[in-house]
């Protein structure tokens, strides 16, 4: 097991709801930064897929998503991590720090991934999430406003 410091197994307080949505389920995620609402939404879906009280911080993984657009990055962002969930390690993550986050000219994110292997036994199974989709999806940005929120619907 690596050895993190305090501030790394410090978890983020929960900005994210989830919303019914036909057959499948919309995340609502909001944050004090665009960044910080792509955090909880990545964390919402995790928490779709098990209790995340259950996931300890074991290993750390890090992840890269471009695109040619916000509503692009958001999309590889969180299908990146599903695969992420969905190969070895199958890894369920209670805490995301992305360490980049470029949004002018180019679309990039650069996220660190905090958990351990998804156990059944030791994690409750939750709902597989299948797909992230482009369907509905809104993304709030509205430094004048202080409003940052992001709305997306996945595949379960």
């Amino acid at each position: 097991m690596s050895e993190f410091t305090p501030e790394e197994l410090q978890l983020a307080p929960k900005k994210y709801e989830y919303l019914d949505h036909t057959a499948d389920v919309q995340l609502h995620s909001w944050g004090t930064s665009l960044k910080e609402s792509f955090e909880q939404c990545g964390i919402a879906m995790f928490g779709y897929m098990t209790e995340l009280e259950f996931v300890e911080i074991k290993q750390c993984e890090e992840i890269e998503a471009t695109a040619d657009d916000l509503e692009g990055l958001l999309f590889h962002f969180l299908d990146e991590l599903l695969f992420l969930f969905s190969c070895d390690p199958f890894l369920i993550c209670s805490k995301l720090v992305i360490t980049e986050f470029i949004t002018e000219g180019e679309f990039r994110i650069k996220c660190k991934c905090y958990g351990e292997e998804f156990r059944i036994g030791k994690h409750p199974q939750g709902t597989e999430v299948k797909a992230i989709t482009y369907s509905a999806m809104q993304i709030v940005n509205e430094p004048d406003k202080n409003q940052f929120e992001v709305f997306v619907i996945i595949d379960i």
